[in-house]
């Protein structure tokens, strides 16, 4: 069987809808449990046997450099770099020289960690050019969705349907098997692959396949889906983990402490708080802390404080998204309608 060692991630995107905690960082390197966002799809592809991934990046690369070489992860990391956004078929088909016959390919602003090794087998098995990592979702249209047969090959794809155009809740998760064949149909540019390729190849009748996906999958587009998969996180894999530095504080559902990170005589529910992070004397009720933060004597729900806030007593924050370095004054309130 044909080993597949390659993968290619696109990370071009600016992040618009996570502002403002992108306009420091791009949103692969947001922190989920203090790892970027795109640590854990780089670890899924190294357990799937991947052993070189190329990064295709755009915003703000030089963030993205502080991920290494992959040595951690028993991987070799590539950087490629865009002068201009390529799209996610253009950014592929700028690397087209450095890749084999088969390989993975990823949208980079996802938070995953799945099981891709089935996912290979399921594509060299189906005998397809193109696997669509699929998976299921309660509002399907501001996605991708496919019509699948029994046997697994997507009948029909459509890009962010209208309601009534949902034929499907079956959405591409945008983890990718490709034969570089394909590549031939890629113009030069700016091309997407969902949008634009593989809707010419379904046209053509070329053999499309699908693959369900196993494992924690999140679109991370949004504040709450941040907050979210830091919470999936905690659950997964910290749900049994004593906090020495969580003292007198009570702690309900998901909870995350992270290194050097305090919290002492609060309440917490259904929250991370990231590294070098201190609370005290505060409730917390659904909140993300990034970096190096400290809350004094405040109450916040619904929100997410990026690195560096500072929260002076009797503040009371909702339904907000702070930008790194923000300061709330004592006994300031900050209410917002943003989703978080």
């Amino acid at each position: 069987m044909v080993k597949v060692r390659q993968a290619v991630v696109m990370v071009g995107g600016k992040g618009t809808r996570l502002r403002p905690l992108t306009e420091n960082k791009p949103k692969p390197m947001l922190s989920v449990a203090d790892r970027p966002c795109i640590w854990y799809l780089l670890r899924s592809m190294a357990r799937a046997g991947i052993e070189e991934v190329i990064l295709a990046c755009g915003y703000k690369p030089g963030m993205m450099e502080m991920l290494g070489d992959g040595n951690d992860l028993g991987i070799r990391i590539i950087y490629s770099y865009e002068d201009e956004p390529l799209g996610t078929a253009g950014a592929i088909k700028n690397v087209e020289s450095k890749l084999d016959d088969v390989f993975v390919a990823a949208n980079g602003d996802i938070f995953a960690d799945i099981d891709i090794k089935k996912e290979v087998e399921v594509h060299l098995k189906s005998g397809a050019q193109v696997t669509i990592s699929l998976t299921a979702v309660d509002n399907p249209c501001e996605f991708g969705i496919a019509r699948v047969d029994d046997s697994g090959r997507i009948l029909e794809f459509k890009e962010k349907p209208k309601p009534e155009e949902a034929f499907s809740n079956l959405i591409n998760a945008g983890v990718y098997v490709l034969n570089k064949s394909i590549l031939d149909r890629v113009p030069e540019g700016f091309y997407d692959l969902s949008k634009d390729l593989i809707p010419i190849m379904m046209s053509e009748g070329k053999h499309i396949h699908s693959y369900i996906l196993d494992g924690i999958w999140m679109d991370v587009g949004r504040p709450h889906e941040l907050l979210e998969a830091n919470l999936a996180v905690a659950d997964r894999e910290y749900r049994l983990k004593s906090y020495p530095d969580a003292v007198e504080c009570c702690t309900r559902d998901e909870f995350y402490l992270g290194p050097g990170a305090s919290i002492v005589n609060s309440t917490a529910v259904k929250t991370a708080i990231s590294k070098g992070s201190s609370v005290k004397d505060s409730n917390l009720n659904r909140v993300l802390i990034l970096n190096d933060c400290r809350v004094d004597g405040a109450k916040i729900m619904n929100s997410i404080l990026g690195d560096g806030c500072i929260v002076e007593k009797g503040a009371e924050i909702s339904n907000a998204v702070l930008a790194d370095g923000t300061v709330v004054k004592a006994g300031e309130k900050i209410g917002g309608e943003r989703e978080v």
